[in-house]
């Protein structure tokens, strides 16, 4: 069995910002990324994806990302700009490598990968986000509804739904903006269980994140005194607001149940619906640590404080949202996260 010092789990954002903290502590990290790239789930998000927050506060720790600092970049410049900063780190990346378990090992892990291969890691770090793990709501009738139902994380482009009835749930940034790019090609309503809250992405002519920055509130570790944290504005500079009170897309109540090709809205009309496109969020991502005792709870979410795992100290999770902060999940905030849990594994490490 080889023996590595910190496995870390995913080579996302996440994993890409804590083996650079771990690095720079000295620590000899090894990611294990499942795909045949070191770029998480970007290169699958939706084809309009864009980032919410400005190149210059949306950058990885040592590393910022070129062009106009004041710019939103384009998902696919975000895919290149983790690509190029994977390249720069000099670290053990292996990908096309699927952990299928972690299991405690006297005073350290084995992390079993898909196909038999076994590491002996003295610390793990799980890194492995949420998009894998789409969450659909027990919506009422879902399971007869006729119509085609995908998750956000399935959708890319509107060209599939031109000229169909489609009902898109949810009522975050993902939801806002695809229903409002599917409403320019089909009819669309957004189906959500209280109006839209937006916040105004410039104040005083400076982004909303410059604001955040400058008070400290983007990284006040708010996640440990937030039993349930609370649902984030969709961010707007005001077009997707004109559209909602335009009724393009036509905002509604959430219905009351589906039935066949129907859905029956909160005021008891009856619509017939070609698709639904659940923009419902996501959830912990961590199938591999399903069998460590104590390290997930009932609901298969991670028990920890601030990162640290509350089972083993020498395990570590980087990139939960809301894990510490509002941005803790985000690029521009992860990397925070990310060198406190390196502090902690290496104090860990120095006293094994």
């Amino acid at each position: 069995m080889e023996h590595v010092e910190v496995a870390v789990i995913g080579g996302g954002q996440s994993g890409l910002a804590a083996a650079h903290a771990l690095a720079q502590q000295g620590r000899a990290p090894v990611i294990l990324e499942a795909s045949d790239r070191a770029a998480g789930s970007w290169p699958r998000y939706y084809d309009s994806l864009t980032l919410f927050s400005p190149a210059r506060f949306s950058a990885l720790p040592g590393m910022p990302i070129g062009g106009d600092p004041d710019r939103y970049p384009h998902r696919d410049e975000v895919v290149a700009y983790l690509a190029a900063y994977a390249d720069r780190l000099q670290v053990d990346i292996r990908t096309g490598r699927r952990v299928a378990a972690v299991a405690a090992n006297g005073g350290g892990f084995t992390v079993e990968l898909e196909g038999g291969e076994c590491l002996a890691a003295r610390a793990v770090v799980a890194a492995t986000g949420s998009f894998g793990r789409p969450f659909r709501p027990a919506l009422p009738g879902l399971e007869s509804f006729a119509g085609q139902v995908l998750h956000a994380a399935d959708y890319r482009d509107p060209a599939p739904f031109a000229g169909k009835r489609v009902v898109v749930v949810g009522a975050g940034n993902s939801a806002v903006q695809i229903a409002a790019e599917l409403a320019r090609v089909s009819r669309t309503r957004l189906a959500t269980r209280a109006p839209v809250k937006f916040a105004r992405q410039h104040l005083l002519g400076r982004d909303l994140h410059f604001w955040l920055t400058r008070t400290g509130l983007d990284a006040a570790p708010l996640g440990r005194l937030l039993r349930t944290p609370p649902a984030q504005p969709v961010l707007d500079d005001g077009r997707h607001r004109v559209a909602l009170d335009a009724g393009d897309p036509d905002r509604r109540p959430m219905f009351r149940s589906l039935d066949g090709e129907k859905v029956t809205w909160a005021d008891g009309a009856v619509e017939a619906v070609d698709a639904l496109i659940l923009a419902t969020g996501y959830r912990p991502n961590l199938p591999y640590l399903a069998g460590f005792d104590g390290a997930l709870d009932i609901s298969d979410r991670p028990r920890h404080r601030g990162g640290a795992s509350l089972a083993h100290p020498g395990l570590a999770f980087v990139g939960l949202e809301w894990q510490r902060s509002l941005s803790s999940n985000s690029l521009r905030g992860v990397g925070r996260d990310a060198a406190r849990a390196a502090r902690r594994l290496t104090a860990f490490l120095g006293r094994t």
